[in-house]
């Protein structure tokens, strides 16, 4: 098991805890990605200083709304390069009305799974093609109702 594996595997089980804290490290990094407990209520997001850079922290909370997954998602999206943000909307279609290939949209689903820290099978990720494809599934997975 590598050490992407493992560390992977570590995020995925924090999420289960009440609160967690995923840090994304520089790509030079060694491990990308670590997980370990928040002190935090809400979510935010600030900056960690690290000898080989800026590291992105994002403290979750169990406490989340359909607003905040669907900010979430489409801020994900549109961090795409093939997505331009006039085309985006939440009833856009990822291969007919933002242009993107069947591998785009593996890469869009991957995206989805490291920002909320669990994996999407691949019978399912086939279903989510358009963001509020990709709200809806979230919210059942994280038991969010309004």
């Amino acid at each position: 098991m590598s050490l992407t594996q493992i560390a992977r595997n570590c995020a995925r089980l924090a999420v289960r805890a009440n609160g967690i804290r995923v840090i994304t490290a520089q790509p030079q990094m060694l491990l990308h990605r670590l997980a370990m407990p928040a002190m935090c209520n809400g979510i935010t997001q600030s900056i960690l200083k690290t000898r080989s850079g800026n590291a992105q922290v994002r403290c979750y909370s169990s406490k989340l709304t359909m607003e905040d997954i669907k900010d979430r998602v489409l801020k994900v999206v549109s961090s795409y390069d093939k997505v331009t943000s006039a085309q985006l909307r939440v009833e856009s279609h990822f291969i007919n009305d933002l242009g993107l290939d069947s591998l785009d949209h593996v890469e869009v689903i991957m995206a989805m799974e490291d920002e909320f820290g669990f994996e999407i099978p691949d019978s399912d990720a086939e279903k989510l093609l358009r963001p509020a494809d990709i709200i809806k599934y979230v919210a059942d997975k994280e038991d969010v109702y309004e």
